[in-house]
């Protein structure tokens, strides 16, 4: 009868050793996949911020040609100012598309312009902002997979019940805005036609 007592409490113990190290370990998986999507999410944001920061420039090297296009200038500015205070990922998403429509009607003004397509000042920050475009892509990317893999985790059984007990929410996909598959339009005919 002491051995069996014995060989059950061992056995519990053991039961309880094996199920406090899944538990440590699907938590310290959750933590891992979290901060993952985080350090994705910083990535957008740093690109984001990129774009922002050269969009100025841009702005004021387009503007010395093209002084009476102030209303794209003052639509571009809003945009970046809307992109800058945007919080959550989704405000983030909608901001972003504003800016990338608003980027594209600024670009188009400057086919108007075979002056200010050959500055090189001109040059480089489109070459610079083409760049930051791509590397926005890349993040977003990388953002979503990052968000796709945390998400299967926290609702894959059994560690959805670590994740339902421990707080880790579901993720927002960075999704782009209804009608960005629609290319902008573009209107090359000179003003007052």
């Amino acid at each position: 009868m002491k051995y069996r007592a014995t060989t059950t409490i061992f056995a519990m113990a053991v039961i309880l050793v094996m199920l406090s190290v899944y538990a440590f370990g699907g938590y310290n998986g959750l933590v891992t996949a979290e901060e993952d999507v985080n350090s994705k999410w910083s990535q957008v944001e740093n690109q984001l911020q990129r774009r922002a920061d050269l969009i100025p420039n841009l702005v004021e090297t387009v503007r010395g040609y093209a002084a009476h296009e102030q209303e794209i200038f003052t639509e571009v500015t809003r945009a970046r100012e809307k992109l800058i205070g945007a919080g959550s990922v989704a405000e983030k998403a909608q901001a972003e598309a504003e800016l990338s429509s608003a980027l594209s009607r600024l670009l188009a003004i400057v086919e108007n312009y075979p002056n200010l397509k050959a500055d090189a000042n001109f040059r480089q920050l489109a070459d610079e902002l083409a760049g930051t475009e791509n590397r926005i892509a890349v993040a977003r990317m990388d953002y979503n997979n990052a968000v796709q893999r945390y998400n299967s985790k926290i609702r894959s059984f059994p560690t959805i019940i670590i994740a339902r007990f421990m707080g880790f929410d579901k993720k927002e996909y960075f999704k782009a805005e209804e009608g960005a598959l629609q290319a902008p339009k573009v209107d090359f005919g000179k003003k007052g036609d």
